[in-house]
Parts: C-alpha cells; structure tokens; sequence
C-alpha cells in the first residue's frame, strides 16, 4: 500500500496533477488526495491551482463539474463507469418537455446533474446553500428543482415555498427509514443524530440538525457533542473521525454505502494518472450554459 501510493505521488507530480476525493472515497484514497471535501467546494479549489489536470475520485457529474470550471485543464475520472444513479434519473430532454409546458419556471438544478441538465437550468445549488438559493430567487417565479425531491422537500419545509420538484432521489440516502433511525437512536441515547438533506423527511423529522457532508465535518468539529449518529453515506465516518478524533460517530445505517464512489481504489488512481484517461469533457456550448448556472449561485451571498 505504502509503495502504491508512493507511486501515485510520483506520477501526480510528473503529470502536474492534482488529486481530488469526494467525502465519500475510501479512506486510501482520501489520504492519497491533494483535497477532500464536497463535490463542487473541490472543482472551485482545483480551479484556483496551477495543475495541468485534475484526476477526481467520484462519480462522473463531479468530474464534468471540475471541467466545466477548469476549461483549461484536462480532467480524468479515476474509476470511468462510476455514475450516479440520482443525476441520471433526469436528462435535459425532461428539462426542456417541463420547460416548454411552463414558460415561467425557474429551474434550479441541484449540483448531482449532468453538465446537460445545468445547461438547461437556470441556477445550481448544493445541499449545504439550497435553502439560502431559494430565498433569492424572486418569489413571482415559480420554481422548479431538480433532481432529488428530498432536496426539495428539505427546501420547502425550511423556506415555506412552494414549488415543483422532480421525482427523483439518492438510493443511498433513500434507504435510511424513520424505524431505523429510531432503533439506533433509542440504542444511543445521548447521541446527536445529523442528517443529510438527501434523506426522507419522515427522517428529517428526526434529526437534531441537517447538514451537508461539509457540515457535518465542520459541526463534529466544534460542538460540545461527544456522540453523533451519521444520517449519510458510510464513507464520511473516516474525515468526520480526522477531524474530531476525540469524538465518536455511528452510522445510522451501515448498508449506506455508494458502490459508485467504492469503485475508485488505489489502483484505479495510479492507472488514471499513468494514462492521463479517462478524460472527461464538456461540449464548449453547454460548458458556458452550465456555467452561468453555476455562477449563478456564486454570485448569492454567504449567510
């Protein structure tokens, strides 16, 4: 292991890479990385560098993002068939055909798109700025989000707007039930439970706080809290014990795991690298479209 990653170094620093790994990586592959975080926190940070390319370890609508952002940097996708199931549950043809019956929509794309689903929309946000979007966008609009409806749902409960949403979802977050969460909790009765806007609100209903995998680092590391329960995908318990090693963190389920982010291992790093492949790449008009989508929501200001 020590040798493989040794060489994944070597060869980053001759391809003048930079190694991103989404939260949710395995832990080899999370110490490997030049950056760890949230999907679109990591392509912003890639693009401020001064790497020739950018291997990311995730899924593929992460990569497209990095390249929408990075147009001067060749991205790589270190485990090539690693998709999402949620981003592909809607295509810009959905988009259009909703468009078209109503001229009037706002479309707010949730970041888990497609770089052709952001192109059609008319701003992005994350799980983390969701809320603080919506309360933006000028309330004669009416919106309609997509992707994930627990996304939106999230959204509606905490702004009190109304809204269209599309019918999709995370099968990771999906999976975690209100019985669950009750039984672990009843087990672990001083612990904090957090979940992950992805998550059902009959298990939002539980929750003693909803944040983002960001935010769920960042709370672990300054609450007073000695005892959390994890409402999120299983990989976030190796940075959340990084960043708070004095604190203990249960998962709310242990079968929320994504087989997508689990197909990038070391060997699928050090391959991508050696061969500068798979690129991935965003058609130029729907990277600018994108973009603006993208930008946005960066242009909205921090709570």
């Amino acid at each position: 292991m020590n040798d493989l990653h040794a060489r994944i170094r070597t060869v980053a620093r001759e391809r003048n890479a930079v190694i991103l790994a989404h939260n949710y990586q395995v832990p080899e592959v999370q110490d490997v990385a030049d950056m760890c975080g949230d999907s679109l926190e990591l392509s912003m940070r890639a693009a401020r560098t001064e790497a020739d390319v950018i291997l990311f370890c995730g899924v593929r609508f992460m990569a497209e993002t990095a390249a929408i952002l990075s147009p001067d940097k060749t991205v790589i996708l270190a485990a090539e068939k690693a998709g999402c199931p949620m981003a592909d549950m809607i295509n810009e043809e959905d988009v259009r055909r909703r468009k078209a019956e109503r001229p009037d929509l706002f479309v707010l794309s949730y970041v888990n798109t497609t770089a052709e689903v952001k192109a059609e929309s008319d701003m992005c946000c994350t799980s983390a700025n969701a809320v603080q979007v919506v309360r933006t966008i000028d309330p004669e609009r009416r919106i309609f989000m997509t992707p994930d409806r627990n996304l939106a749902r999230y959204v509606i409960r905490c702004t009190g707007r109304e809204m269209d949403y599309w019918d999709g979802y995370c099968v990771v977050h999906q999976r975690l039930t209100a019985d669950r969460v009750k039984q672990v909790k009843a087990a672990h009765p001083d612990g904090l439970f957090v979940a992950h806007p992805e998550c059902r609100p009959e298990v939002i209903d539980l929750a003693d706080a909803v944040h983002s995998t960001s935010g769920m680092i960042a709370l672990a590391r300054e609450s007073d809290h000695k005892k959390f329960i994890i409402g999120t995908e299983t990989g976030l318990l190796y940075p959340l014990s990084k960043a708070a090693p004095d604190k203990e963190f249960i998962p709310a389920d242990p079968g929320m795991v994504c087989k997508n982010m689990k197909k990038t291992g070391l060997p699928q790093v050090l391959n991508a690298l050696e061969r500068t492949a798979p690129v991935v790449s965003v058609p130029e008009d729907i990277r600018v479209r994108a973009k603006q989508a993208v930008d946005r929501m960066l242009a909205v200001p921090r709570e």
